[in-house]
């Protein structure tokens, strides 16, 4: 049978970055077989049965779209259909050997700008660096240009424009290579794919986002209780409701009551989006991952927190999907599990604003009488200042408190 490409969401011309079988290796159904890379994360495409793999349809480079065929596959179950004891006799006189039929040559597709070749991924970072392809020289396949080709020529046309930054050059003076081999032993390790992939897209959120930080702290002493009191009663059903599944109720509620926080620029218009996708940073072996919970505003605090254990679980075993990545309006970075004070988070543009939160810890609250222990949660809410001004920022901030504060208003 053919095995192709399932959905990967709204991706096209998806590379193969990494090829995980080859002719002859025995899968099983949901082992990997290819690995694909988007400007989003990468994913590996798993076989839907059991069986071995006849051939492979695609090489290191190439670019697959949903429904493209990957490889070719002998099914298991049909390769068991005849029992090995009913051979029949061979036939007299025995037939000569059927020469085998070659596989006819597919014609590589013809590159666009003059035969030069870089998937589309490369293609458009190169738009995005504003660097002409033709200059770069490719050390893939056949010539092919690579993200890591075009990042290093990237690299040194930036390095001549520092040396004229002093009479009016433009350029951003590059970070000095370093032989630090020469202070003490070094091991080099190569990044994850992630931060390979995640690496360029914070860079460009940071240099074309003014970020601003606003902080505050929220009072969720009666909620943790709250909290604990559902999460007892969840764990023997194998899940936990955590303070993240609140936020996530709490931020959408805010993101209604101020639809700009829940918009993206888009040139000199305000694309203000009627529904509420939030992603969520999770902390994984390879690096961080934001898989999306869909619907927040339309969801309880149970069924929230079935959809954070189900997409925490498979972002720490690899197996998201593009569309698990996708649509996002907002994103939560909780820290509250490792430690922390404040943090600024890096707004995940196109969207306009990110909520950091760390570990809450009790402290003294005057009540307008005395002190009391009171169990307070930092917030930490970075924002595009194109799109959010300080007082926004404030109001959006405060109204998550507000509401994580007395757990009841969550349900108005």
């Amino acid at each position: 049978m053919e095995i192709k490409v399932p959905d990967i969401g709204d991706f096209t011309d998806v590379p193969v970055i990494e090829l995980l079988v080859s002719p002859g290796t025995v899968v099983r159904a949901e082992d990997p077989l290819v690995t694909l890379e988007t400007d989003k994360a990468t994913m590996e495409v798993p076989s839907p049965v059991d069986g071995t793999i006849v051939s492979l349809s695609v090489a290191v480079g190439d670019t697959v779209s949903q429904g493209s065929v990957i490889a070719i596959a002998e099914v298991a179950e049909a390769a068991e259909e005849t029992p090995a004891a009913a051979a029949p006799p061979a036939p007299e006189p025995a037939a000569p050997a059927a020469e085998p039929v070659p596989a006819p040559v597919v014609p590589e597709a013809v590159e666009p700008d003059g035969g030069l070749r870089a998937t589309p991924l490369v293609r458009r970072l190169a738009r995005e660096l504003e660097v002409d392809l033709a200059a770069v020289t490719g050390s893939g396949a056949k010539g092919r240009v690579t993200k890591q080709d075009l990042l290093a020529h990237y690299e040194r046309s930036v390095a001549p424009a520092a040396d004229t930054s002093a009479t009016g050059g433009a350029g951003i003076p590059a970070v000095p290579e370093v032989d630090f081999s020469r202070f003490g032993p070094v091991r080099t390790v190569p990044l994850s794919r992630i931060k390979k992939l995640s690496g360029p897209h914070l860079h460009r959120s940071w240099l074309n986002v003014p970020h601003v930080t606003h902080a505050d702290e929220a009072d969720i002493t009666d909620l943790d209780a709250y909290r604990r009191e559902l999460d007892d009663a969840a764990r023997p059903d194998g899940y936990r409701v955590t303070l993240l599944s609140f936020l996530l109720k709490a931020t959408a509620a805010a993101l209604r009551q101020y639809p700009e926080v829940n918009s993206s620029l888009a040139g000199e218009s305000l694309v203000l989006k009627d529904y509420v996708h939030i992603g969520v940073a999770v902390d994984t072996p390879d690096g961080l991952v934001v898989p999306v919970v869909r619907d927040v505003d339309r969801k309880g605090i149970l069924e929230l927190s079935h959809d954070l254990a189900d997409l925490s679980a498979r972002a720490r075993d690899g197996k998201l999907t593009a569309t698990d990545m996708q649509g996002a309006t907002f994103t939560i970075s909780s820290l509250g599990g490792i430690g922390g004070t404040h943090f600024t988070p890096i707004v995940n543009a196109p969207e306009v604003a990110i909520l950091g939160v760390v570990r809450s810890k009790m402290a003294p609250v005057w009540d307008g009488e005395t002190f009391v222990p009171r169990l307070m949660l930092p917030l930490c809410l970075s924002y595009d200042h194109r799109v959010v001004d300080g007082a926004l920022a404030a109001r959006f901030t405060a109204h998550v408190a507000h509401l994580v504060g007395d757990v009841r208003r969550l349900v108005l």
